[in-house]
């Protein structure tokens, strides 16, 4: 997979099909009334180039994309604050896709991180 194509009628939703919040987040998704596609991140190898993307979609810092506390990064990094630079970010993201922080839906040029599974149903209301 290279760069992400967006459209505003499909609704890319990245995931983590062992998460209760992924799992929800999926149930919200497929309910709208866009096409889907859903890509699990514990099944499907997201590239840097595309997590690069993603953080800048969503303005954020590629280590903001990961959640220091979990456990797996933890055992596999140390305690925060860990100083790695943007390509070791990417690494973590692409070896360890269990520590992303949030799903994470396009809808064209819209990027959203989903805390709750609600946030998705208040990005629809401003998306229609």
């Amino acid at each position: 997979m290279g760069t992400i194509a967006t459209n505003k009628r499909e609704n890319i939703l990245y995931y983590h099909s062992g998460t209760t919040l992924g799992k929800q987040t999926l149930a919200y998704v497929e309910a709208s009334d866009n096409k889907v596609l859903d890509i699990d991140i514990s099944k499907t190898k997201v590239t840097g180039t595309q997590w690069a993307q993603i953080a800048d979609g969503l303005r954020v810092h590629i280590s903001d994309l990961v959640e220091k506390e979990h456990p797996d990064f933890v055992k596999n990094y140390g305690k925060t604050p860990v100083d790695l630079d943007d390509e070791d970010w990417l690494k973590v993201l692409e070896n360890h896709p269990e520590v992303v922080t949030y799903p994470i839906v396009i809808n064209g040029e819209t990027f959203l991180q989903i805390k709750n599974p609600s946030d998705f149903a208040k990005f629809l209301g401003h998306h229609l």
